[in-house]
């Protein structure tokens, strides 16, 4: 099996629970409040070390119990730590959520540590990187860190999956150099300029407008309404089962890590794709970012459920 090589962030995730979301100037009582260890790469590490694949972690941390809350949560998943660094001077990253009855969230992320992740972060980790390894990138930590690990997986010829999460204009030019881009509708429509598409055929061509400008290969991530990934030759579509929603806060990490989990087994790009799914919809139906995460056989006994509930 290849190894999954994460280089991305770690959050600390002050989750409240609301019945709404506040309009500006509004104040709204919560009915909940929680701290979960968190954080896009992290989670996606954590996700991907849950299903069995072997991951290394590549960040940094504060030196604060927030650090130890996440040192404690990818520990146990089996995620590899010794390319996280501690940084006295920052705190651990923050992300402060809300999250409405619906399931739905609102997300503000503090940089802290994330923030300070350097070209030597990514250049000390070089030798995990090789032919095989799934490289999974997300923009919670600066670009040119983000640059510097894209520029190591081509030459290394590691298969590169980026989460171009936040959407950000300057990212333009980074989306020729991964093998797959993973955003979500939201994403996807800044990468192009647009609105997000409300529909399949304004995300496919939205799609196709990035292939157009240099990416290999896309999916867009469409939530209850599944996944699909669009190549110049070949179109993909994984419908998500229908689940009852608790928190939506990482399904896309819980995507990409499974996505890298089952590439790094050595499934097809349309099975992965559809564990992927999968194991996105049943992640939204659990609370917290990774203690929603399933691991392998949760998945699996769930997986067998649907299709005997499908089959009846």
């Amino acid at each position: 099996m290849a190894q999954v090589v994460v280089v991305g962030s770690l959050n600390a995730d002050l989750v409240v629970r609301v019945d709404r979301f506040p309009a500006a100037g509004e104040t709204v009582s919560g009915t909940d409040f929680v701290v979960h260890p968190g954080g896009k790469g992290a989670n996606q590490a954590c996700a991907a070390a849950r299903l069995g694949a072997r991951v290394f972690m590549v960040g940094r941390l504060g030196r604060d119990g927030n650090a130890r809350l996440l040192r404690e949560s990818l520990e146990a998943a089996g995620v590899d730590l010794s390319h996280v660094r501690e940084d006295p001077s920052v705190p651990t990253g923050t992300a402060l959520i809300e999250i409405d009855a619906a399931g739905q969230n609102r997300i503000v992320v503090v940089p802290g540590a994330n923030g300070k992740v350097e070209l030597a972060d990514v250049d000390g980790a070089a030798d995990l990187v090789g032919p095989g390894t799934i490289l999974l990138l997300q923009l919670e930590i600066p670009l040119p860190a983000v640059a510097r690990a894209l520029s190591l997986g081509r030459e290394r010829r590691a298969q590169i999956i980026l989460d171009p999460a936040p959407a950000r204009p300057e990212t333009a030019g980074l989306v020729r150099l991964a093998h797959v881009l993973t955003p979500n509708e939201t994403e996807l429509g800044a990468l192009v300029g647009e609105s997000p598409a409300t529909d399949r055929d304004t995300a496919r061509k939205q799609a196709r407008a990035l292939l157009a400008r240099g990416a290999q290969a896309v999916v867009a991530k469409r939530g209850a309404l599944g996944a699909f990934l669009v190549r110049p030759d070949q179109e993909h579509y994984w419908p998500a089962p229908r689940v009852e929603t608790v928190d939506t806060t990482a399904a896309g990490d819980a995507w990409n890590g499974a996505f890298a989990a089952a590439l790094a087994e050595g499934r097809s790009e349309d099975d992965a794709g559809r564990f992927a799914t999968d194991a996105a919809a049943l992640s939204v139906t659990r609370a917290g970012a990774q203690p929603g995460m399933p691991t392998r056989a949760e998945l699996l006994v769930w997986r067998a459920a649907l299709v005997r509930n499908e089959e009846d």
